[in-house]
């Protein structure tokens, strides 16, 4: 499906829309904290992809932008398709865990969707982990982060064709050992 919002009329780059997307869909949503903005979290993953992951691919920002906001919003697939493309809304439902599902398979089948869907999905994965990984409100919570930082890197185990999965593994392994010494 052709991508219907033009950017380029409107001045703004995908990127750009997506971040005021993500942030009126996930409006009046709190972290875990209770206290900050729930927003924080999807524009800090797409910094790291950005800035620590060294990634500048359109797809990977605007997941990275929206990689919860079917899970965790009213917004569904044909509502990103619609706005953002077919690539950018197939990236976003493989981020998407299937809550239809108990936990133990819902699990299972979102590896196997991360795991077959595109490369930039599973780069986000390793930006997710690597931002939940650094901002853990409870002492509880780090056994949780932990074990989703080894998913995720094993995940991405054979993503070696783009330098930046490559950088964002480096980083998440710098904060699972943060999270099994602390």
């Amino acid at each position: 499906m052709k991508n219907t919002c033009d950017a380029s009329s409107a001045g703004l780059s995908n990127w750009q829309l997506a971040a005021s997307f993500a942030a009126r869909a996930h409006q009046h949503q709190l972290r875990k904290d209770k206290k900050t903005p729930y927003i924080a979290h999807p524009f800090r993953v797409a910094m790291v992809v950005r800035d620590v992951f060294d990634c500048a691919d359109e797809i990977a920002l605007c997941t990275a932008l929206l990689h919860d906001t079917i899970e965790d919003t009213a917004t569904d697939f044909d509502d990103i398709e619609k706005r953002f493309g077919r690539e950018i809304a197939d990236a976003v439902a493989a981020m998407t865990k299937n809550m239809l599902l108990r936990e133990p398979q819902r699990e299972i089948d979102y590896d196997q969707r991360l795991a077959d869907g595109p490369w930039q999905a599973r780069l986000v994965k390793l930006g997710d982990v690597y931002d939940n990984g650094l901002d853990i409100p409870k002492e509880s919570m780090k056994k949780k982060c932990t074990e989703r930082c080894k998913r995720a890197l094993k995940l991405t185990d054979g993503d070696t064709g783009h330098a930046c999965v490559v950088a964002g593994r480096e980083a998440v392994v710098g904060v699972l050992a943060m999270l099994e010494v602390g």
